[in-house]
């Protein structure tokens, strides 16, 4: 008996990709560029000019209804209901016992719409978790309407020092208040004789824009960006670069530093989470708090040239304290970065650690995140 494969799915600008002589991986059952050229030097050229990223297999979903902020406010950790209309921001979906689902962008569109952005790896369990407690699983009920938008929006980010130079500069773009947009914040524009959200957002550590646009005009709006960054440096990136820059960002990534068996405060964002709310999902869990012991994140810098990976264990003397959950030679720095999970008697700063690189023990410091802030 066979057993049936789930299909690739692929990106609206896949054949953009292809074009541009891509390696491509799986993430999340989608196909999505992991390079182009090279990992260092789309890395270096969102630090240094911009880079463009296709990042359409991220979820996007539409809350819209008269209880909309009531409701985010009970489903979500944060105070969403406090967000004024054309502003952004950061939040979690947590389960009963105060593990995270996963971590989100929230945009208020309007006073009763807004849109949640997911992880592409969550994106089945935000929307039925949304509906569940729309519907009143678990408390009560809320006159909204959860639409799943995902296959109709392509998102395209441009990152780095340059990117508001290249949004000025691209033909056929227009955008409301660009050069007064703040961070976490969104405006109105157009391309080619249609509406698209432009956000002051991004997961690289420097600063960028986050595009939203119908999938059949992304090809289009890929062109004409390239076309206007091509003077400034702005070169196409991939998901390798993308990790690194926002480990060097110290930015989580679900499935490594977030995850259904970690409570937000063991990650370093309790203060996501509004607990004088009446009432939201995890309320009692996140009061009560992890178990006693339970592993905190914490950045690390080797020695050496060596860089940890995820899962390679952490110690402290001859104790094994942890695990690391994200790990490279950052090409900015020039030393190896980790984030890892250790015991909370092994997480101050400047403890003294070691990390096993295949066998061999590195020696690694307990440093503040993130590794590198834009200055």
């Amino acid at each position: 008996m066979s057993e049936s494969i789930a299909p690739q799915r692929h990106s609206p600008l896949h054949a953009v990709h292809e074009a541009l002589g891509a390696a491509f991986t799986d993430f999340a059952g989608w196909q999505m560029p992991v390079r182009y050229s090279s990992d260092l030097a789309e890395h270096h050229a969102v630090r240094t000019a911009a880079g463009i990223f296709d990042i359409s297999h991220m979820a996007e979903i539409a809350v819209d209804g008269p209880d909309a902020a009531a409701f985010l406010d009970a489903a979500l950790a944060g105070r969403l209901s406090a967000m004024a209309p054309g502003k952004a921001k950061y939040s979690l979906v947590l389960d009963e016992h105060g593990g995270i689902v996963d971590d989100l962008i929230v945009y208020r569109m309007g006073d009763t719409s807004y849109l949640v952005v997911a992880n592409a790896s969550n994106r089945f369990a935000v929307v039925d978790a949304l509906r569940e407690r729309a519907a009143g699983v678990g408390g009560p009920a809320f006159a909204v309407e959860i639409d799943d938008r995902t296959e109709q929006i392509a998102l395209i980010a441009v990152q780095g020092p340059a990117s508001a130079a290249v949004l000025a500069a691209t033909a056929g773009l227009t955008i409301e208040g660009l050069e007064a947009l703040k961070y976490y914040a969104w405006g109105s524009g157009s391309f080619a004789g249609t509406d698209l959200m432009v956000a002051r957002t991004g997961y690289t550590g420097e600063d960028g824009f986050e595009l939203y646009a119908p999938v059949e005009h992304a090809a289009a709006l890929w062109a004409a960006l390239t076309a206007a960054g091509e003077p400034l440096g702005l070169v196409p990136c991939g998901l390798a670069a993308r990790d690194t820059l926002r480990l060097e960002a110290g930015m989580p990534l679900y499935g490594h530093e977030l995850g259904l068996s970690i409570q937000p405060v063991q990650a370093g964002l309790g203060r996501v989470v509004v607990t004088d709310k009446p009432a939201f999902v995890g309320r009692d869990a996140i009061l009560a708090g992890p178990p006693e012991g339970a592993p905190v994140l914490v950045g690390l810098r080797a020695e050496g040239r060596r860089a940890a990976r995820a899962e390679y264990p952490v110690f402290h003397g001859e104790t094994l304290v942890g695990g690391v959950t994200s790990g490279a030679l950052s090409p900015t720095l020039g030393y190896p970065i980790a984030m890892a999970f250790v015991s909370p008697e092994a997480s101050a700063l400047g403890t003294a650690l070691e990390l096993d690189v295949r066998g061999t023990r590195i020696p690694a410091t307990v440093v503040a995140l993130p590794f590198y802030s834009r200055s």
